[in-house]
Parts: C-alpha cells; structure tokens; sequence
C-alpha cells in the first residue's frame, strides 16, 4: 500500500461535507421536505426536493429495506474500492479525481444509511427542456471525477521516466 494520499482525503472530506450541509440546508431552514417542493433561484435552476431511491438515471430502485441495504453494500464497497485505488494513486489530479468520487459516494451513502433514499435538489433547466435529472453536490463529485479520469485515461500520457544509461 503507498503512502497516503492527502490531497484525495482531503478533497473527499470537503465535498462528502459541502454535500451534507448544502441537504441540510436545502431539507432543514429552506423547508423543501416533500416530493414537488420548489424555489426558483434563477430562470433556469431550481431548488427542488427529490427523493432518489435509486442509482444513476433511476436505476436499480431500493424499492424495499433489503434493496435499501444491498444498495448501501453495493455503493460501500466501491467506497472502498475507490479508496484503496487513492492509496496506491500516485498522480495528484487522479488523486483529486478519486476524492470528488469517494466524497461523493460517502454523502450518497449517509443520506441512504439515514433517510432510505439520497436527497436530490439541483434542478438545471432551460425552459421544459431538462438535460440533467436532478441531482445533488454528491452526483456532480462523482461525474466530475469520473470524468476527469477518464480524459486523463484517453487524453493523457505520462512521460515515463528516462532510463540511464551505465558506462560499462
């Protein structure tokens, strides 16, 4: 295992944090509790409560207490897996990347663990046309994370370090 990978700790726990206050903000002092509670913020964001009893685009609804469960094992244990991967990272931008999913990941799990469902709210729109479900701080860690990995997977190449050469 390598040393361990502070800028990844650190950035998971700013935004697993920034997540939970900006929920209970948004379910707390701003009231939006129940499904089809609304603040207009501008034009074209809302504040919108949303229970999310799924995964990604509504998939794999936790439709009962062991779905729920196996919800929280499934996304836990790639908390996990996530995290053991931040260790061995050596790249501190896919350390960073690797932070915004697991801080993501985290808040998502807690609201599941407490509420039995992840608290969406941020509704982006432009007029009727919605091309985001709404989602949440945590949602937004994630994609930007997976997203930056994956650019860096396909886009980037690491020098390798140049060999040298013996006088023998």
């Amino acid at each position: 295992m390598g040393k361990l990978p502070k800028l990844g700790l650190v950035t998971a726990l700013a935004l697993f944090l920034l997540d939970q206050v900006i929920k209970w903000a948004i379910t707390g002092p701003m009231g939006l509790r129940s499904l089809g509670d609304v603040r207009e913020v501008v034009s074209i964001f809302n504040l919108r409560f949303v229970p999310n009893y799924g995964i990604s685009l509504g998939l794999l609804t936790a439709d009962s207490n062991a779905s729920r469960w196996a919800l929280v094992a499934m996304t836990g244990a790639i908390a996990l897996a996530v995290a053991f991967w931040m260790t061995r990272e050596r790249n501190p931008v896919d350390q960073v990347a690797l932070g915004c999913v697991l801080g993501g990941a985290l808040g998502n799990i807690l609201d599941r663990v407490r509420f039995g469902y992840v608290v969406d709210f941020a509704d982006l729109h432009f007029g009727e046309w919605r091309p985001f479900l709404v989602f949440n701080v945590a949602d937004a860690a994630i994609t930007i994370g997976v997203l930056v990995l994956l650019a860096r997977a396909l886009l980037v190449r690491d020098r390798p370090a140049p060999v040298e050469k013996s006088n023998a």
